[in-house]
C-alpha cells in the first residue's frame, strides 16, 4: 500500500478529486487529504473526508497537530505528494517556493516526489507566467499530468481542462513503480494521427485518422514501463498521459520531431502521414473564381518510415510500420514491408464499410519475416495491448532478432 498526500486546490476542477480519492482508495493507496481554502469553495471537506476515510487538513497552525510539527510529518510520510487541481496560483506559489498556507507549506517543507494536474482557464494556462512556472516546476522534479484540451466552466475552448481521475490514477501509479514492468528502461517512440499539409491559410490535405490507435498503444507501452516519446499531428484523440508529447502538424515537422526523439530501442509509426503536400502554399487564401480551377502542383512528401527503417546507424532494434488498405490488405501490406525495410507491419481494411477509420475497433494482420498473422477484430485498446506485449517480448529477447522478425 502506498501512501498518498492529496493537495485539493480551489477551482472548479476540484470536484474531479472526488472520484479521484475513491480510485486511489479501490486501488489499494492510503490518501490523507488536504484542502486549500479556496477548494472548500467547491466541495466540502465532510464529503472529501468520507471518501478517504481519514481527517481533512486544512489549516496551518492547527495547535493539537502543530505541538508535534504536524506540516512537517504530513509531507513526510507520504510517498508522493499530488496536487489536483493544481491552479494558476498554486503553481505560482510552489515555483517562487512561498508557503502562505498549509497546501504551500507542505509542498516547500517535503524531500518526497510531487505530481500536479494543472486546472485554469485556457488564457490563463497559455499565459507567459504560468508558462515559465511550469518550466521552473519541471526543472524542479515536479511531475506533470495535463492538462487536457476541451470545454471549460467559462464557455471557452482549448488546453486547461484537468485530467480525469483515471489518468491520474495511471500516473500516479507509473510514478510510485516507475522500474517495474517488461519495457522498464526501454524508450519507445510512437507517432499517431494525421498531418495536415496546407494549400493556403485556411484549407489544406490531410485524411480521417483520429490518432485513437496511436494513443491506445503508447498508453499499452507505458503499462509497461517504457518511455514513451509521442510525435502526433492534429488529432481528435487526446495524447496518453505520462508520455513525453511532441505536437507537430505537417509532415516535415513531423520528420524532424522523430528525428530530434531518436535513439530509441524501438519505433513505431501509427501516424497517417498524409503522402503529398501542396509544392508552394498560398500565404493568403485562393480566392473563387468562376469557370477556373486553381492549379495545385504537388509535391511527394518525406517517408519517415522507410528514412528511420534505413538508418546506418542508430536504427531503433524494431521498427514497426501501419498499412491501412482498402483492398488486397496483406498482399499490399506484405510488399510495403519490404519497400519500406522496417521490421513488422500492422495491415488494417479501412474501407468504409469497416467502420475502422475513426472508430473504437481494429482487425489487423501483423507481418513479419515470418508471415502474415490475422488477429481478430476487437478494441483498440486490445490491438495495442497485444502489440505492446509483443514488442516486449522481442526487445527482452536480447538476441538481436527483433529486427528479424522475431515474434
Amino acid at each position: 500500500m502506498s501512501h498518498i498526500l492529496l493537495i485539493i486546490g480551489g477551482g472548479i476542477a476540484a470536484y474531479k478529486s472526488l472520484d479521484l480519492i475513491r480510485q486511489l482508495s479501490k486501488a489499494g493507496h492510503e490518501v490523507t487529504p488536504v484542502m486549500t481554502k479556496s477548494a472548500g469553495e467547491f466541495v466540502t471537506p465532510l464529503s472529501v473526508s468520507a471518501l478517504a476515510g481519514r481527517k481533512v487538513h486544512e489549516a496551518l497552525f492547527d495547535l493539537t497537530a502543530e505541538a508535534e510539527m504536524g506540516h512537517i510529518q504530513l509531507s513526510r510520510v507520504a510517498d508522493l505528494l499530488v496536487v489536483a487541481p493544481a491552479t494558476a496560483d498554486m503553481m505560482a506559489r510552489m515555483a517562487q517556493g512561498r508557503a502562505s498556507d498549509l497546501a504551500s507549506t507542505l509542498l516547500l517543507a517535503t524531500d518526497t516526489p510531487v505530481m500536479i494536474a494543472p486546472a485554469m482557464n485556457v488564457r490563463m494556462w497559455e499565459h507567459p507566467a504560468t508558462q515559465r512556472n511550469l518550466a521552473t516546476l519541471k526543472g524542479d522534479g515536479i511531475m506533470v499530468v495535463g492538462p487536457e484540451e476541451g470545454e471549460m466552466a467559462c464557455g471557452e475552448y482549448g488546453p486547461g481542462r484537468m485530467s480525469e481521475p483515471a489518468a491520474i490514477l495511471a500516473a500516479i501509479e507509473r510514478a510510485l513503480r516507475p522500474d517495474q514492468g517488461p519495457l522498464s528502461g526501454r524508450h519507445v517512440l510512437v507517432t499517431s494521427g494525421p498531418t495536415h499539409e496546407p494549400i493556403d491559410p485556411v484549407r489544406y490535405i490531410a485524411n480521417r485518422s483520429s490518432g485513437a490507435q496511436g494513443t491506445a498503444i503508447a498508453e499499452a507501452l507505458l503499462r509497461l514501463g517504457a518511455r514513451v516519446t509521442f510525435v502526433t499531428g492534429p488529432a481528435s484523440a487526446a495524447p496518453p498521459m505520462g508520455a513525453d508529447v511532441v505536437k507537430v502538424e505537417t509532415a516535415a515537422e513531423m520528420l524532424a520531431a522523430v528525428e530530434a526523439a531518436l535513439p530509441a530501442d524501438a519505433a513505431i509509426f501509427a501516424a497517417a502521414v498524409a503522402d503529398w503536400r501542396v509544392e508552394t502554399a498560398q500565404a493568403r487564401k485562393i480566392k473563387k473564381q468562376a469557370g477556373a480551377l486553381p492549379g495545385l502542383s504537388l509535391a511527394e512528401n518525406p517517408d519517415i518510415l522507410a528514412r528511420v527503417a534505413g538508418m546506418a546507424v542508430g536504427r531503433p532494434e524494431l521498427v514497426v510500420g501501419f498499412a491501412a488498405e482498402t483492398d488486397e490488405v496483406v498482399s499490399h501490406a506484405t510488399a510495403k514491408r519490404a519497400r519500406k525495410g522496417c521490421d513488422w507491419i500492422l495491415a488494417n481494411d479501412v474501407s468504409p464499410e469497416t467502420g475502422i477509420m475513426g472508430g473504437t475497433e481494429n482487425a489487423v494482420t501483423l507481418i513479419t519475416g515470418e508471415g502474415a498473422e490475422d488477429w481478430p477484430r476487437m478494441s483498440k485498446s486490445a490491438v495495442a495491448d497485444r502489440l505492446a506485449q509483443r514488442l516486449a517480448e522481442a526487445l527482452g529477447a536480447g538476441d538481436g532478432t527483433a529486427s528479424g522478425g522475431r515474434i
